[in-house]
């Protein structure tokens, strides 16, 4: 999260919202790279899986899916993250992330798998 400049700024059962630079993570054309995206919104929806599954299971991912409706070439990128399913073994999100004017950049899905805690 540290090298990516994501910041938490919101966080709740139902809701979680992410921040991240567009400076630091562009690609050679200057735009906002989409492992950059795929980064922010795994953070976000593995933050929420694990805020669901703690303190019993913990969270992995399982699966990723990202999509990339247009380019951000400066200023900040947010990440709403939102449940669409919270089991007891899998949690899966939607990931909305949109630019400064609030225009969708890119939308994305992650499933973590839930799994025991290891014993301490």
């Amino acid at each position: 999260m540290t090298r990516m400049g994501i910041e938490i700024t919101q966080w709740d059962a139902d809701r979680l919202v992410g921040t991240m630079p567009v400076k630091g993570n562009r690609q050679p054309y200057g735009l906002l790279h989409g492992g950059a995206n795929a980064t922010l919104a795994e953070t976000l929806g593995s933050v929420a899986a694990a805020m669901h599954a703690a303190p019993e299971r913990i969270a992995v991912g399982l699966e990723l899916s990202v999509t990339h409706h247009r380019g951000v070439a400066e200023g900040m990128v947010t990440g709403v993250c939102t449940p669409i399913h919270r089991g007891r073994s899998t949690a899966t999100y939607e990931i909305v992330i949109t630019d400064e004017q609030g225009r969708r950049s890119c939308t994305a899905r992650l499933t973590c798998f839930l799994k025991e805690a290891p014993k301490v």
